[in-house]
């Protein structure tokens, strides 16, 4: 399986010729060249995950292509046919097996409603946890996206993260609101997390691919 970073949050998979989008969002650049795309997984309803011209596009150039996401995405895209995934739910697209995790987004303030978030265990192997820092239980981790920039997190908090998945390999996203500093930064703290526990770090910039 082939995973491919995009912008901020959004992700392709690739697997025997089939394709699975996550979070395609509003810092994302319109994702071109899919090959039978099997689905689209919103992980919750923020612009940054989710936009309707991403979905109206996906939807055109592959017609009939399922979408999933937590009641609030189904909420939120009210225009488009989006099927509820809930914690505990398994799924199976073409190639790919889905597991969900958790429930809820990360607490951003007291003043802002948390919101459903789902994250997303593919083939378990790769796991991706929206924006939150859900750990997949009792589950050896291949391949760990972890969030690094975003109004919810500290990058103690981020450590801490992957300090408690202990993945193989982890990569950062979720970190268009990050300066190239602040990037940097990040990048050196995952670094140390993943090694603490055997790990490494996989520095992927938008548009690069790692095999899983």
């Amino acid at each position: 399986m082939r995973l491919t970073k995009h912008e901020h949050a959004a992700l392709v998979l690739v697997e025997s010729g089939h394709s699975l989008v996550i979070d395609p969002g509003s810092f994302t650049s319109p994702l071109e060249e899919l090959t039978n795309l099997d689905g689209i997984v919103i992980t919750h309803e923020h612009a940054d995950h989710w936009t309707p011209e991403h979905l109206a596009r996906l939807q055109k150039a592959h017609p009939g292509v399922p979408i999933y996401g937590p009641e609030g995405v189904r909420d939120a895209a009210a225009g488009f046919d989006v099927t509820v995934v809930n914690p505990g739910d398994t799924l199976d697209l073409g190639p790919f097996h889905l597991e969900f995790f958790g429930g809820k987004h990360a607490v951003i303030h007291s003043s802002i409603p948390v919101v459903d978030n789902v994250g997303v265990l593919v083939n378990d192997t790769f796991f991706y946890p929206g924006d939150s820092f859900t750990v997949p239980k009792h589950k050896k981790i291949a391949l760990l996206a972890a969030p690094v920039g975003a109004p919810w997190l500290k990058v103690g908090d981020a450590i801490d993260y992957v300090l408690d998945v202990k993945p193989e390999r982890v990569f950062a996203t979720h970190d268009m609101t990050l300066s190239v500093a602040g990037k940097q930064m990040g990048d050196a703290r995952l670094t140390w997390a993943a090694e603490q526990h055997g790990g490494s770090f996989v520095d992927l910039k938008p548009g690069d691919s790692v095999e899983v």
